[in-house]
């Protein structure tokens, strides 16, 4: 059953929002703590977006497959023989049984419980002695299909099977990705970084979206980032945030010889991140995946020109896992215990009008979004 969100209560936590980020306060920070605003975005949020999965090439070959936990939903995306791009709930037909594991390659999907075998656009093959009971077609059996997409050459899935194609309602953002990664496909899997922050998810997005903070508290990436050249824009379901850098040394990784010089960001609604930052050919995914009302995880996946990365990559990844990180997750985490506190519950937005990387119109505008989904939980 769906979390209903009262009216009355939607409009206490929406109180002092205004669609004008320079006279609107943020949303309250009951929406930080309280359980029952997760369990309204897992049900209005994560159940209806687009979450990434991979990137394109670990899926391009027949039987090639990835598995997932979405939402704790266990999923698998999968190329089938004919060349199509699939992905099913990842459980067997027969007792629910997980199906496959991890990454890899299979000819069929056989389970490891009791041997059901499927093909690979998920219909049933075989069932071990089904000859013996009644009114039993395997022809009328089927793995349950999920929206499975690829975009920008990175695999996308969604629970919600009619929801519109990303292509559809990202509007100008695979080409805004593209015209600065040109080289996204041919990239590849280099390294993964994984955190757990004890803090809700929107503040560690909140803190993403701003670079109001990056003058106080990262003192280094400013030395990298041309700051009087960053600007941030909303869009529908995403914001882009660019700046040039790494044009000249600084204090953050060694960036002789790069062929980036942009520092490229677009935040994708609602929990994703893609990146592309100063050095050699790179592209870089980040998640904040919920595990609590005040706990997220984050991976974060470097895709390089070459599997091992380059000493100067080795660096930037140090400077990003030793340095930026522990920066914002100290930020986020005090933040969220702040909201503990009676003495915080609301803040205004820092906004320039010419909407720079130090204006937080991006956290606005992310906020809308937060609070488009809560007032559907009150037509329930």
């Amino acid at each position: 059953m769906n979390q209903k969100l009262p009216t009355q209560e939607w409009r206490r936590i929406s109180n002092g929002y205004d669609a004008v980020a320079s006279r609107s306060c943020s949303i309250h920070s009951d929406c930080y703590l309280e359980p029952q605003f997760l369990q309204i975005e897992q049900e209005q949020i994560f159940a209806r977006t687009w979450q990434f999965l991979c990137h394109e090439e670990q899926l391009r070959e027949p039987g090639s497959y990835v598995t997932a936990d979405i939402q704790g939903q266990s999923i698998v995306a999968m190329r089938d023989t004919q060349g199509e791009l699939r992905a099913f709930y990842n459980v067997c037909k027969h007792r629910g049984h997980e199906l496959l594991s991890g990454a890899g390659k299979v000819k069929a999907i056989t389970c490891p419980y009791h041997a059901w075998v499927y093909n690979l656009d998920g219909s049933l093959r075989r069932a071990r002695r089904s000859e013996l009971i009644e009114n039993f077609c395997e022809a009328d059996i089927h793995l349950d299909t999920i929206r499975v997409e690829t975009f920008c050459h990175l695999v996308f899935v969604n629970l919600d099977n009619d929801s519109s194609a990303l292509a559809d309602v990202s509007e100008n953002l695979a080409s805004e990705v593209l015209s600065y990664a040109p080289d996204l496909a041919d990239l590849t899997f280099a390294h993964r970084l994984t955190y757990r922050i004890q803090a809700n998810w929107k503040s560690v997005v909140d803190n993403f979206l701003e670079c109001y903070h990056c003058p106080v508290a990262h003192k280094d990436f400013v030395s990298l980032v041309e700051m009087d050249t960053y600007k941030v824009t909303t869009h529908g379901i995403y914001s882009s945030h660019m700046a040039q850098a790494g044009r000249t040394d600084n204090q953050a990784y060694n960036i002789s010889g790069a062929s980036v010089t942009d520092h490229a960001v677009w935040y994708l609604w609602p929990n994703t991140t893609l990146m592309r930052y100063p050095g050699r050919g790179n592209f870089m995914v980040w998640r904040f995946i919920p595990v609590g009302p005040e706990e997220t995880y984050e991976e974060f996946d470097f895709f390089f020109e070459t599997a091992r990365p380059e000493p100067a990559e080795l660096e930037a990844i140090a400077f990003i896992d030793n340095v930026l990180q522990p920066e914002d997750i100290s930020l986020v985490e005090s933040v969220q215990r702040g909201m503990r506190t009676p003495g915080f519950t609301q803040g205004r937005y820092l906004v320039d009008p010419d909407g720079s990387g130090m204006s937080e119109h991006g956290v606005h505008h992310f906020h809308g979004l937060i609070l488009d989904a809560y007032q559907r939980a009150c037509s329930l």
